[in-house]
């Protein structure tokens, strides 16, 4: 597989907000409220690029999520802020079969995420997050 040059992978980028595949995309932006409740950057998921899914902070289908049912009804914006688990991996909830199945399958760090926005802010991280162009932090 040829790998792409500098100028053909910003031209890509360029596609983003514009018409691709026909579909019209959003733009990655920093915005902290698109930071998931275990850390992943909906900002920069394809589901939320494509209007398909509203963020986590929003999406009311996704009642099945133990993080998010967790962080809701302690009324906090992330799993960074829990003083009951300084790592997150040590939380059944944050650390369940679903969970640790999709940490394989897309070499996803969540934990790496709790940690960076424990080092930079909420902002930070999704600053970071956005300017990378990344839902996670890979392993």
């Amino acid at each position: 597989m040829k790998r792409e040059t500098g100028s053909r992978m910003e031209e890509r980028f360029r596609l983003v907000g514009k018409q691709k595949h026909g579909a019209t995309m959003k733009e990655i932006t920093a915005d902290s409220k698109l930071v998931a409740f275990c850390g992943l950057y909906c900002g920069a998921c394809k589901a939320y690029l494509k209007e398909k899914c509203p963020g986590c902070l929003h999406n009311e289908k996704a009642s099945w999520c133990k993080v998010r049912s967790c962080c809701t009804g302690r009324a906090v914006s992330t799993c960074a802020v829990c003083t009951d688990y300084p790592n997150p991996r040590d939380c059944s909830k944050y650390n369940n079969l679903i969970a640790r199945l999709f940490g394989l399958i897309f070499r996803s760090d969540r934990g790496a995420c709790i940690k960076q926005i424990r080092e930079i802010g909420l902002d930070g991280h999704a600053a970071r997050m956005a300017e990378l162009r990344i839902q996670t932090i890979k392993k």
